[in-house]
């Protein structure tokens, strides 16, 4: 006999089979205990997450011998044929290669006959966005009032594809991709069964790999066997297939949030030199991050994706740094993952985006700006960089420090030294280009990040901030900001809704309305 791999030969047989799924598994389930069946059905999902198998496992709950029921019994012909593919009355169809209209009108015609010896006559349609345009067109009646016999079992991977005429006649199932924890725990049921010996951590690296496709994990396990025998460990996983460990990208993203330079690029060569793909190495970081970001947010959210080692290094990092600047980390690490799909050397822009990554950290940021600032008018303690958390190793340069000031006094100071240097600025250029006084009065600073100075209009001040912001004047205002404050600036120009209108400010009376109202004994009213 020939051998059979670990996908077929372990295929789901029954609703209790498949793995991840309940929520589909229960509503069909349902159905067949209360006679409440459609003439249609829809599954969607990405691969290897048994869209097929369960439209089979249908079909052999609707034509067993002891059925309808939810626990067909394996053991009669209907159910045997189906298994094997070769039942007259279950015809599985694969749209790919039998896309035509000509197809379709064959399938018309034949659905008018009775079932040779089951209840139904059931049509599997695999990948039915591979039909034509034509030939959809022609199902359309058929799939809508098919004869009482026949019940249609569509799978797709891509239902946008699909015409709204055909999926406004089905009922919808959408599959997910399972959780790593659910597959781990399937390859070890089949290792069981199988006497191999699968580690726990080769099992979590197969379930990472496979991406919530159960298929994918039985294949990559079948391959393992045929390289490393009857016992699989964490390292023969990796390096069959590339990947990298769990532990090794905790201790990447740790090195990154700790602000450490060198030692980050140093894991990154290493991983480079011992064949690691760097695209893959970059997606399991962005997925790291993300799961930071979501335990962060929810620490229960991923029970059943994180193994318990990575729910203790998320335990251990979320404290590192605040929820806006992980979203910046995996904003630039996704612009950097862009440029690496089409770059030759795609180590330098791995080393390019830790570094910016690293230096990001060490820089205020506009929310920190503005908290400061409503912190100083209210009369409160103003944050400094070392008490934002461990990755803020360095003071963050928002302004060149004054004289005369020490570091505890220049901390607390920052945003009080933003508004003193724009008010020199300001002061500057009453006397240099008097012209432009009126427009740079309408400007309201809002902080710095980076090298970035904020400048903000109101709704009604659009004409004065394009005024501003041509070459000459921009130049003219970046030079000026850099002799008050020592250093370089780049002006940033922004219209915000928030701040006041020109139209709104209250205008103030001429003296001679004052003087009348005085010899009149009137008042002012607005």
């Amino acid at each position: 006999m020939s051998y059979e791999v670990f996908a077929r030969k372990y295929r789901p047989q029954t609703f209790d089979d498949i793995v991840g799924q309940t929520h589909v598994t229960r509503t069909l389930k349902n159905a067949v205990e209360q006679n409440r069946l459609a003439h249609a059905y829809l599954f969607v999902g990405p691969r290897g997450t048994g869209k097929t198998s369960t439209a089979r496992i249908l079909a052999k709950a609707l034509n067993c011998d002891k059925g309808p029921t939810v626990m067909p019994c394996g053991k009669c012909d209907n159910c045997r044929e189906i298994t094997a593919g070769n039942s007259l009355d279950v015809i599985e169809l694969d749209a790919a290669s039998n896309r035509g209209i000509d197809d379709v009108r064959e399938l018309r015609d034949n659905v008018r006959y009775a079932p040779a010896k089951s209840r139904f006559k059931i049509y599997i349609i695999d990948e039915v966005h591979m039909l034509t345009k034509e030939a959809a067109n022609a199902l359309l009646k058929t799939l809508e009032e098919p004869p009482k016999h026949v019940i249609f079992c569509l799978a797709t991977t891509e239902p946008e594809k699909l015409p709204i005429t055909i999926l406004s006649r089905c009922q919808r199932f959408d599959l997910h991709r399972i959780a790593t924890n659910l597959i781990a725990e399937q390859l070890q049921t089949i290792a069981g069964k199988e006497k191999l010996i699968l580690e726990p951590a080769a099992a979590h690296a197969i379930a990472r790999g496979a991406e919530g496709g159960m298929r994918d994990a039985e294949s990559m396990l079948d391959q393992l066997v045929a390289f490393c025998g009857e016992k699989i460990t964490e390292p023969d996983v990796l390096n069959v297939f590339g990947f990298t460990s769990q532990q090794m990208v905790i201790d990447f993203v740790g090195r990154i949030l700790r602000g450490a330079t060198a030692d980050s690029l140093a894991l990154l060569h290493e991983q480079c030199e011992a064949g690691k793909d760097m695209m893959k190495l970059m997606s399991d970081t962005i997925v790291y991050l993300r799961d930071l970001l979501v335990f962060k947010v929810k620490p229960d959210a991923l029970s059943d994706e994180a193994s318990a080692e990575m729910r203790a290094a998320f335990n251990e990092q979320a404290s590192l740094l605040e929820t806006d600047r992980l979203l910046e980390l995996i904003d630039q690490f996704a612009a950097a993952e862009g440029r690496m799909k089409w770059a030759p050397n795609k180590k330098l822009h791995f080393e390019v985006a830790v570094i910016r990554a690293i230096q990001t950290l060490d820089q205020t940021t506009l929310d920190e700006v503005i908290e400061n600032l409503n912190a100083l008018r209210s009369g409160k303690a103003v944050s400094t960089v070392a008490e934002r958390g461990p990755s803020a190793a360095k003071p963050a340069a928002t302004i060149a420090k004054p004289a005369g000031t020490n570091d505890a006094g220049y901390k607390t100071n920052l945003l009080v030294d933003v508004n003193e240097i724009w008010g020199r600025v300001v002061a500057e250029i009453r006397t240099r280009r008097p012209f432009i006084k009126n427009w740079i009065e309408e400007a309201h600073p809002l902080g710095t990040t980076g090298r970035n100075f904020e400048l903000g209009f109101a709704s009604d001040q659009r004409m004065v901030m394009e005024h501003l912001s041509s070459r000459a004047n921009r130049e003219f205002l970046e030079a000026l900001l850099k002799e008050i404050s020592g250093r370089d600036w780049a002006l940033n120009f922004s219209v915000r809704e928030t701040l006041p209108d020109k139209s709104s400010k209250p205008k103030k009376a001429p003296a001679i309305v004052h003087e009348a109202v005085e010899m009149f004994g009137g008042e002012i009213k607005s």
